[in-house]
């Protein structure tokens, strides 16, 4: 009798040995079945890795930001590519109670996921069955473990969140957006449908280093004298770059609070101001561009008073000879001289030069919160007074862009906050000779540079600086106050070769007792203020910033 029930054959090859079964019936249904089992097993294991795959995708793709979604904006860089405004993505997760299968399970399931949150609050919650958010941004680590959960009262809402990283560095400029994610002030109102459609960041032409310096030094200057504010303007003379523009008192971004004092205007764009004695500038420019003066045209026995009207028009400085040249008028900043200046061109060259330089005329520029100058109806006295600057209005970026257009040979520009292309005057329109800028600038270098000046706390060494101050008494309801004045000062360096106009205005400064000043133009030291006047003022402000920038600027735009 054979034994067939013995189906293992013993087989060996050398060292090795096998066990091999015998093909009966059986096996080889065993075989099929194990096969077909296998096969399914492994288009099982194969579909369960794309679900996963396919899964970790979409969860990937979820927590990146979406420039698709119809509330995305462009981010906004400075000139150097450091951020100004960043779009960032988040996802917040809330639990429907309603929805909720097994209260004690989920419970169970969160702590786990988020073991330091407070479960007694959680419940409660659970129990008023109202909708409400459990973690807010949450990480793409957790997101994908709650998600897995696959609890259908577990609810995700991915939101794009704006930051701003500099706070208050560039607030009056970038502006605020509103809850609705639509811009409000600012770029973000001005340039609100750009930034909703664009893919890459907005380049402005800002330089957050330079604006941290000048901010820095107006905070300071804020405190020892007192002022109700103050502005800073630096741009580029040849293209109408802005590389700063500062308005104090300013306000986190972050904080998104609808500003309505008055006090946080931006005075770069929206203040309006009479400007006092900046304004000579324009008139012996006027003057020189008409051919009716030159820079050594004497005035002779000029007054000490000249009355107008009711007014009564006289010299802020008793010392100013009754002799002057056009060139001393200016550098002494004589009113009479000035008026006589103003009283040869008459009206309509004098209207038509401010005209031309943007004076006049509400400026056009990338944000909408720009001031009006107040109109104004012409006349004898009228021209009169605006010849010293008394009785006709501007803002600080206008009477930059006009300061520029003289310094830069005589082309219109137009100042931006955009960065682009700009040429340096190639191919831009002269809209004054050339030869009166070199005359002007060679004026407002002595004003700086001489004792006869009255900005020599502006005279630091090796920039060149030149400019003319402005000091004037603030508009009431029926006349002016000594009490509240707007010291301005205006600087173009280098006067040799003009790549910067700078405007530092101070609104209503008040004297220091305590600040001591170091002389430029001679030796020593003097403490405290004496006259609150723009040259002890703002000058002093205007040259402590070109200090601080100065080599900044001298290393990082060598070649512009």
């Amino acid at each position: 009798m054979s034994n067939k029930k013995n189906n293992v054959i013993l087989e060996e090859y050398e060292n090795e040995f096998s066990y091999k079964k015998s093909k009966t019936n059986l096996n080889i249904e065993f075989n099929r079945i194990a096969f077909i089992f296998f096969v399914f097993l492994v288009i099982s294991i194969i579909y369960s890795i794309q679900l996963l795959h396919l899964g970790s995708l979409k969860i990937q793709n979820e927590i990146k930001p979406l420039i698709t979604k119809k509330n995305y904006r462009a981010d906004i860089i400075d000139r150097n590519g450091n951020y100004l405004v960043k779009t960032v993505s988040s996802i917040d997760i809330g639990i429907n109670p309603v929805e909720v299968i097994d209260k004690k399970k989920l419970l169970i399931n969160l702590k786990l996921i988020f073991p330091d949150k407070n479960y007694t609050e959680i419940s409660k919650k659970l129990k008023k069955n109202k909708y409400f958010y459990l973690e807010k941004k949450i990480t793409a680590n957790n997101y994908e473990k709650i998600m897995m959960l696959g609890d259908k009262a577990i609810k995700s809402e991915e939101k794009l969140t704006r930051i701003y990283p500099q706070k208050n560095l560039f607030s009056h400029i970038i502006g605020q957006i509103d809850n609705d994610n639509n811009g409000i002030s600012g770029l973000e109102k001005s340039f609100d449908k750009k930034l909703k459609k664009i893919k890459e960041p907005l380049q402005l032409t800002v330089d957050t280093d330079i604006q941290f310096l000048i901010r820095e030094e107006l905070i300071k200057f804020h405190s020892i004298f007192r002022s109700k504010g103050s502005t800073a303007i630096l741009m580029n003379v040849n293209n109408g770059e802005i590389i700063s523009m500062v308005s104090y008192p300013d306000f986190d971004l972050n904080k998104r609070e609808t500003v309505n004092d008055v006090n946080f205007i931006n005075r770069a764009t929206k203040g309006v101001y009479e400007l006092g004695s900046v304004f000579k500038t324009f008139t012996v420019a006027a003057g020189l561009e008409e051919g009716l003066i030159k820079t050594d045209t004497e005035f002779l026995n000029l007054e000490k008073r000249l009355k107008c009207g009711k007014n009564i028009i006289s010299e802020y400085d008793k010392k100013i000879p009754s002799d002057l040249t056009v060139e001393q008028i200016l550098i002494r900043s004589g009113n009479i001289g000035s008026v006589r200046i103003g009283q040869k061109l008459e009206i309509e060259k004098l209207k038509l030069f401010l005209e031309k330089i943007g004076i006049l005329s509400k400026i056009d520029f990338d944000i909408e919160e720009v001031g009006e100058p107040i109109p104004f109806r012409w006349g004898k006295c009228k021209l009169a007074t605006v010849s010293f600057g008394h009785g006709i209005t501007t803002t600080p970026l206008q009477l930059a862009k006009g300061y520029a257009i003289i310094a830069n040979g005589g082309f219109e520009i137009k100042p931006s906050l955009l960065k682009k292309t700009l040429d340096n005057n190639q191919n831009q329109k002269r809209i004054i000779k050339e030869g009166v800028s070199t005359k002007i600038n060679e004026i407002l270098r002595k004003i700086v540079a001489t004792k006869e000046g009255t900005a020599g706390f502006a005279n630091i060494k090796g920039y060149d600086v030149g400019g003319k101050t402005g000091t004037a008494e603030k508009a009431i309801v029926g006349g002016y106050t000594r009490k509240a004045k707007v010291n301005t000062f205006v600087s173009i360096f280098p006067t040799s070769k003009p790549k910067y106009v700078m405007v530092v205005l101070l609104d209503e400064p008040k004297t220091s007792e305590d600040y001591t000043y170091k002389y430029k133009n001679k030796s020593g030291s003097y403490k405290g203020t004496p006259f609150n006047t723009a040259g002890w003022t703002s000058a002093e402000v205007a040259g402590k910033i070109i200090e601080k920038i100065g080599p900044i600027l001298a290393t990082k735009y060598i070649e512009n």
